[in-house]
Formats: structure tokens, C-alpha cells, sequence
């Protein structure tokens, strides 16, 4: 096993990892951990935009409360207006780094770029790249990291377990490379910025989505993990089972997009008094709820009353995309279905993206900050992965005092593991969470997923999941690890609250409380 040693390693190359990398690198030696060079995770999929008050006549305290009601009782106010308040600035600096946003050319603009609205919004305060702002993004940020000094990084290797030291802090990341030989990142403090856990379910909007192996690797050395059990799920991926996943944005909606049964049913307005533009809760419920009822297995979302010009200058990925599968979105509706999209809970962090495992961080979607409460709002997102990874550089200046860098935790990986049935048993796994923790949940149906999971790890248990060898059976012990949390404080909230829906449970408690578990 080959050692090295760094100063601030980071685990994860999307908007919040290199974000940190970009601003940390001004005071310490960053080496950033980005395997496949960004290929996966979500950053580059999001289309939408991201969430700040940039219009003049828009407020603070106005996205502020949207924020609250869209979370449910759950958010964390402070952590809420932390973000809120810090997002114009997050803004400037990527506009100084040259990310290409689309213009406000309207002569009555009050902005210099086009600000769109979303789900859950009561104003226009989306700004965006056209409908491909993740990869806008990552593309202006990861060339800004291709030129900095002081920041090294490393694309051949995958992060499969923590390190600790005798006193039980984080002292860095053991790693694996494409043929399994294995690397000891011995580092001074480790940030996580390794995504959700969306691929713990069998559709998804994106590629290749995390599997929560950040939140289990930080559960492995006891860090406390909260809200796991609120998974949204996005209520517009297109419907093309033959097909690769694909995310149709909020922002279709936020543009007068309208949801409609195969028979031409708007159904928005039977649910919720905002129709379309309701949270996304509501809506990925209410198109569960119509296919149910319904013959087909989709419902639609309609644009061809909108200007066919206008349509192609919003949304040319989402056109030609659609038009590469046979669909012109000017003349068609879209057939679409809700898929797991974003995580609410993680690794619980404070506003500097520090869990309470020594020299450990968290930022983007691994961590927990209290922003989202028990349902992300549409565009927070990427904003909070700009603020908590800048909030986060600023705290980092200097290594958090002296920490042993000996790690005790080296596993011994001279033996040998089966190969065959590791596809099999995450098939299957991805299976029982569709399954007992989707959109609507019941007692009987996580009860069945928690028995499932637990014969699932003994059907597998030959695979040497307890002392694993290769990267695949790592993942697969971090994906049965989280998916057993999830169950289990879903099992225990005893409400339907935001994301989390139990059928037996359908009204709220009276004091909302956020979840947590700790394996220490």
C-alpha cells in the first residue's frame, strides 16, 4: 500500500469541491480527489440554475420564507438566512470567474441576467446558463482549477474508507484505483463533498448518481448523520425507459409549463392552490397519484402552448435532447415521471461545513446544514454548495490545530473477493428502496424493506462485505450501510412531513423534530 501525505484533501469534484479547492487554495496545499474528472455525480446535470436575490425589487427575507415553507417545519432558520444572505455574493464571484449566465437583453430589466422563477419561489431570483447551468459550471470551475497553483489534483483514484488516528479524528482517506491497488491519503483535515445518495434507487435523474458512500464512510467513523430519511424525489424526469435518465427542469414549469393526465387533465390545480409551481413534494406526490389512477405510465408536461421560439432560446439542451429522441417539445408534450433527485439529510455540519468528527468536513449535498429542512426548494441547491464551500475556505485558513496523522484503521487487503453477484445484490438493493421508500411510504412497506435489506446482506455475505478488498464491494457495504439507516429513521418518524409520506401516518406532529442516528 502506497502513503503520501497532504494538507487538505478533498473528496469530490462538483460545484462544492471545487469551489473549496478554488478558494482554500489561496491558503493552503489542496489536493482535490476527482475521479472521472467530474463524469459523475449531479453538478453537471443540473439544469435549472441557482437561487439569489438579485432582482432589486425582490428581498432577503422573501426568499428566506419561501425557503421555511418549502422545508416543512424542519429548516434551520439560521442556517436558512445564513445561505440566503451570503447567495448575492456566492453570485459576483462566479460572474468574476466568467461563468457564462444568459443575459436580460429586455429593455425594462432590472438585472443584467435573466432570472427565471421555480417551484415553491415567489419571485424570479433563478439565474442560470440557459437550461445547462451545472455544466456551465463545472466547466468555468474546473478550468479555473486546471490553472491554479497550489492545487493538486488526482483523477485515477476513489475514496472507500476514511482514516482515523489513536484520538479518533479524521486523518485522511484510504483509496482505491481502477485495478484495486490501494493508496493511504494521509491529510491534516478531509472534506467530503462526494454528493447524495439518489443511486439507492432504481430510476433516478441522473447518469451515473452517488450512492451515499460520502454519508456512510462518515458514519463508519461515528459522525452524526440527520434528516436521512427525507429523499426527494423530482417530479419531472422524462419518460424513456429505453433511454438514459434526463431531468426536464423546474424552470419548464416556472415558464408556464403545465402538467396534464394522457387525457388532457390539468391536475396541478385539483392539489394545491400554486398548481405547478407548488414544492416539489406536493407535485411528485400528485403525479404518483395520477398514474396510479390512470392506464399509463406517465403523466405530461405541456409547452406547446407557449412560443416555439421562446421554447428553443430557454431550454436548447432540453430541446435537442427531446428532439434526439424523436419528441419536439414545441409541438409535443413531454411525457414524464418523478425519480430520485437530491438528499436532504447528510453528514451534520455547522455553517463552516465542519461535522463533529475532528479534521472532518462536509459540504454540497453530503452534508446536512439545515437549509432544507424536510424538502429542498427548487435552486438552493447549487447556492448552498457555493456558500458552505467558501464559508468552509475561510475556516480552513489554518490547520485546525495539531492531529497525529498515523492512521489505526488500515484495513488488510491482501485477500481476495468474489466478483460475481456485486451487480446482482445493488440491483436488488435499489429494488426493496424503490419498493418500502418512495414517494409514499407505509408501516408495512419499510418494516418489509428493513427485513429485506438485512437477508440481502446475509444472501451476499460470501462477497466479503465485512472486510472488503476492491472498490465495488466497499460501495456496495456503504450503499446496504445508508439504505439501513434511511429505513430506520424512516420506520421511526412517525408523521408524514415534506418528502417523508407514510400512508399510516399522514398528519404532522405538533413539534417537528429533525432526525439523527450515530454509529459511535
Amino acid at each position: 500500500m502506497t502513503h503520501s501525505e497532504h494538507d487538505l484533501l478533498i473528496i469530490g469534484g462538483g460545484v462544492a469541491g471545487l469551489t473549496l479547492a478554488l478558494e482554500a487554495a489561496n491558503y493552503r496545499d489542496v489536493t482535490l480527489l476527482n475521479p472521472g474528472l467530474s463524469a459523475l455525480g449531479a453538478s453537471r446535470w443540473a439544469q435549472g440554475g441557482i437561487a439569489a436575490v438579485l432582482d432589486p425589487q425582490d428581498a432577503i427575507e422573501a426568499h428566506v420564507q419561501d425557503t421555511l415553507v418549502a422545508g416543512d417545519g424542519l429548516c434551520d432558520e439560521s442556517a436558512v438566512r445564513f445561505t440566503v444572505e451570503h447567495g448575492h455574493e456566492a453570485i459576483d464571484w462566479l460572474i468574476s470567474l466568467g461563468v457564462p449566465f444568459t443575459p436580460d437583453t429586455a429593455m425594462e430589466a432590472r438585472y443584467p441576467y435573466h432570472l427565471t422563477r421555480e417551484g415553491g419561489h415567489g419571485a424570479r431570483r433563478i439565474i442560470h446558463a440557459a437550461d445547462a447551468t451545472g455544466q456551465a459550471l463545472i466547466d468555468t470551475l474546473t478550468e479555473r482549477v486546471r490553472q491554479a497553483s497550489g492545487i493538486h489534483v488526482i483523477d485515477r483514484l476513489s475514496a472507500a474508507q476514511l482514516l482515523r488516528n489513536e484520538e479518533g479524528h479524521c486523518c485522511g482517506a484510504l483509496c482505491l484505483d481502477d485495478h484495486d491497488q490501494a493508496f493511504a491519503l494521509v491529510a491534516r483535515d478531509t472534506v467530503l463533498a462526494t454528493g447524495g445518495a439518489s443511486g439507492l434507487y432504481l430510476h433516478t435523474t441522473s447518469p451515473s448518481p452517488a450512492c451515499g458512500e460520502g454519508m456512510a464512510m462518515a458514519a463508519e467513523l461515528g459522525a452524526t448523520l440527520m434528516n436521512l430519511e427525507f429523499q426527494q424525489f423530482h417530479p419531472t424526469c422524462l419518460y424513456d425507459p429505453a433511454g438514459t435518465p434526463f431531468l426536464i427542469s423546474e424552470a419548464v414549469r416556472g415558464e408556464g409549463g403545465l402538467l396534464r393526465t394522457i387525457d388532457g387533465h390539468r391536475f396541478m390545480p385539483d392539489y394545491d392552490a400554486r398548481a405547478e409551481l407548488a414544492p416539489r413534494d406536493i407535485v411528485a406526490r400528485a403525479i404518483h397519484g395520477e398514474i396510479l389512477k390512470g392506464a399509463a405510465e406517465h403523466v405530461l408536461l405541456d409547452i406547446t402552448h407557449l412560443d416555439a421560439k421562446a421554447i428553443r432560446e430557454h431550454f436548447p439542451t432540453i430541446h435537442a435532447h427531446c428532439l434526439s429522441r424523436g419528441l419536439d417539445i414545441t409541438r409535443q408534450p413531454i411525457p414524464v415521471v418523478p425519480a430520485a433527485h437530491y438528499s436532504c439529510g447528510g453528514i451534520a455540519t455547522d455553517t463552516n461545513g465542519k461535522s463533529d468528527i475532528p479534521h472532518l468536513y462536509a459540504i454540497g449535498e453530503v452534508a446536512y446544514t439545515g437549509l432544507h429542512g424536510a424538502n429542498r426548494m427548487a435552486s438552493n441547491s447549487l447556492l448552498e454548495c457555493l456558500v458552505y464551500a467558501r464559508s468552509a475556505a475561510q475556516a480552513m485558513r489554518q490547520p485546525a490545530g495539531k492531529s497525529e496523522l498515523r492512521p489505526i484503521n488500515l484495513p488488510n487487503l491482501q485477500g481476495s473477493c468474489v466478483h460475481e453477484g456485486i451487480d446482482t445484490a445493488v440491483h436488488a438493493l435499489r429494488r426493496i428502496m424503490s419498493d418500502s421508500a418512495g414517494i409514499v411510504r407505509s408501516d408495512a412497506g419499510l418494516a418489509a424493506g428493513r427485513c429485506a435489506l438485512g437477508k440481502l446482506h446475509d444472501e451476499y455475505s460470501y462477497l466479503g462485505l465485512d472486510q472488503p478488498v476492491r472498490l465495488a464491494h466497499f460501495r456496495l457495504r456503504h450503499m446496504l450501510s445508508l439504505a439501513s439507516m434511511m429505513l430506520e429513521l424512516a420506520s421511526a418518524r412517525r408523521e408524514s412531513r415534506g418528502l417523508h409520506f407514510n400512508r399510516d401516518c399522514p398528519h404532522h406532529q405538533p413539534e417537528p423534530t429533525p432526525s439523527r442516528i450515530s454509529r459511535r
